[in-house]
């Protein structure tokens, strides 16, 4: 079950929304457009509800450091955290770093999609920061990292209100969700 959830900004917070006094600020720092609210030190696997579910002009961001010495880290935009049957997963990137890779994947139903591969480049780096934002738009995710768009993933879901959680697992620590 999700703990955390990231609340878009409808004036004040209520004390039973926040958990800790930690919030953030959007990804352009402008002063409250999508909040996190969770303790200073976010454990992983992270799974967290996001409120009112993904929109077209909805953004989900995802800062944070590599291990050391990774292997792989992901970062899911699930209907909902259903276990049993499994949740429909809307996009699954997976920091793969043996191959140098970018895996994007779904799952709908039990049935997992055709997975991309295709990235200009790796963006990840052992043991360095990073800054991923997943933009909804009409017809795609663009994905950014570290401020450059590295590819668009197309809406296998089609009802993207059903999106409503982010899931992170993996060789990563994270310090900052919005």
């Amino acid at each position: 079950m999700c703990i955390y959830t990231l609340i878009e900004n409808e004036g004040s917070v209520s004390s039973s929304q926040k958990l800790d006094d930690g919030h953030l600020n959007n990804s352009l720092s402008s002063p409250v457009q999508a909040d996190v609210y969770f303790p200073r030190l976010v454990n992983v696997p992270f799974c967290g509800h996001i409120k009112g579910g993904m929109r077209p002009g909805k953004k989900v961001l995802v800062m944070g450091i590599v291990d050391l010495n990774p292997e792989s880290f992901a970062i899911s935009l699930t209907c909902g955290d259903s276990e049993d049957p499994p949740a429909d997963v809307a996009i699954e990137l997976k920091a793969v770093f043996t191959d140098r890779q970018l895996l994007r994947n779904s799952c709908i139903s039990g049935e997992r999609g055709e997975e991309q591969s295709a990235i200009p480049y790796f963006p990840f780096i052992p043991d360095q920061p990073f800054r991923v934002e997943i933009l909804c738009e009409h017809p795609r995710f663009r994905v950014f990292v570290d401020g450059h768009q590295l590819f668009d993933f197309y809406h296998r879901i089609q009802t993207l209100s059903a999106i409503d959680t982010i899931k992170i697992n993996g060789d990563l620590q994270i310090t900052k969700l919005g």
